[in-house]
């Protein structure tokens, strides 16, 4: 219980400063202690009132819901007609969603106009034919929603990506990456920028792509230092789908460029927090089977075209035997790389059950867990520019580019 003594007084709340470096010192710790003394009982006063009432604690925890910026995502205001979105930010979930309900909505309506006129026709003398009807009044802008509702709402950033949504300007946009039928088994080429020092880090690449080989670029003084575009070209003659460029500053790596071939598109990434396997704890050594793809929360147009580019990078049957998971998860966009071995076993006594994006427990998988060993390497990146085509370094034809979007709370994936 608080003491009578440490209550907040009126003069101590007075804007005042005193000349006595030790009395605003002990000002000071009274008026901390009493903050923290009523804090303490307020706390202690509605965990008895909760014991008493357990729904009132329910209540709470159900709207204590931190409001981040994933919350306060907005979007941007558009009809269905996006064209391929690639400088929009809306869901394509969603217009797909709100699309369906106005088909149902015109059906709907349509048969109901076709009962009416039956009726009318077959009602004769009747007084509702003098009547006239009254004018529909339109409908009102539907109201947005608060950041707090937003909040409280079930978050979307674990759910897994739909890549049937596709719009079909932008696959008509992109026709190599959104083809009609099964992407071909990879063969990817990895290299590096010129006078490069990351020949381990390219190797490790090798480990996470399948079918991939590392070609080191010439670093002699008298050799000649092939561009990117000759590299594409040398690597379309041999029947290579991709090329991936990973670029240094300072012995580390910064950036990643994927092109694909034919003729492109070129996508340039930037590279933060590399971190390789063996500096993981308790990490596991990686095996030569092809691994499972799990794409997360790419739901805009650009999101669903970044999304087809690493699926095209990775085998369409994986090898299931080697339990293996490779994890590209958005959130803010940024893309965060994982590659895990899994293993399903029996849940202990102190676990929980496995649960769903909404909260509630997965029915079948009771007394299921499932345990992942990291087998890296990890990295995390950012979408900075798609070149049209396969371009100079100087990218002089892009088709999108980042770094034009100001608002904290509007992203582009």
């Amino acid at each position: 219980m608080a003491s009578k003594k440490l209550h907040l007084s009126p003069k101590a709340s007075l804007p005042f400063k005193t000349a006595n470096k030790h009395k605003r010192q002990d000002l000071h710790v009274k008026q901390k202690k009493a903050r923290d003394s009523l804090k303490r009982d307020e706390r202690f006063r509605r965990k008895r009132e909760e014991d008493r009432n357990p729904e009132l604690r329910d209540d709470r925890v159900k709207k204590n819901i931190p409001l981040t910026l994933d919350r306060k995502r907005v979007w941007d205001e558009t009809d269905r007609d996006t064209g391929d979105g690639l400088g929009v930010s809306v869901d394509v979930e969603r217009l797909k969603r709100q699309k369906l309900d106005e088909e149902a909505t015109r059906e709907q309506l349509e048969v109901g106009d076709s009962d009416e006129e039956e009726d009318r026709d077959s009602m004769i003398d009747s007084a509702s034919d003098v009547e006239e009807e009254q004018p529909v009044q339109p409908r009102g802008k539907p109201r947005a929603r608060t950041a707090t509702e937003r909040a409280t709402s079930p978050t979307q950033s674990t759910m897994s990506t739909n890549l049937d949504l596709t719009p079909e300007a932008l696959a008509a946009r992109f026709p190599s990456l959104f083809s009609m039928e099964s992407p071909p088994t990879p063969k990817i080429l990895i290299t590096t920028s010129i006078n490069s020092n990351l020949h381990n880090e390219a190797r490790l690449l090798t480990t996470l792509f399948p079918h991939s080989v590392y070609i080191p670029r010439s670093a002699h003084r008298y050799g000649h230092k092939f561009s990117i575009r000759e590299i594409s070209s040398f690597a379309t003659n041999r029947n290579y789908t991709a090329v991936i460029v990973l670029k240094e500053d300072q012995k580390r790596p910064t950036g990643i460029d994927f092109v694909h071939l034919p003729h492109g598109p070129m996508f340039h990434f930037s590279i933060s927090n590399w971190v390789e396997g063996k500096r993981l704890p308790g990490h596991g050594n990686p095996t030569n089977h092809s691994p499972e793809l799990i794409l997360n929360n790419f739901r805009t147009p650009l999101g669903l075209l970044t999304a087809h580019l690493f699926r095209t990078m990775f085998p369409p049957q994986p090898e299931l035997q080697g339990r293996q998971v490779v994890t590209l998860h958005n959130q803010r966009d940024y893309i965060f790389l994982r590659r895990h071995r899994y293993i399903f076993r029996e849940k202990r006594a102190t676990e929980k059950n496995v649960v769903g994006p909404d909260g509630k427990e997965v029915k079948g998988v009771e007394g299921i867990r499932a345990g992942l060993q990291e087998l890296g390497p990890r990295f995390t990146m950012k979408l900075r520019r798609i070149d049209k085509g396969i371009q100079r370094s100087s990218g002089q034809e892009w088709e999108w580019q980042g770094g034009m979007e100001k608002q904290r709370t509007k992203f582009q994936l």
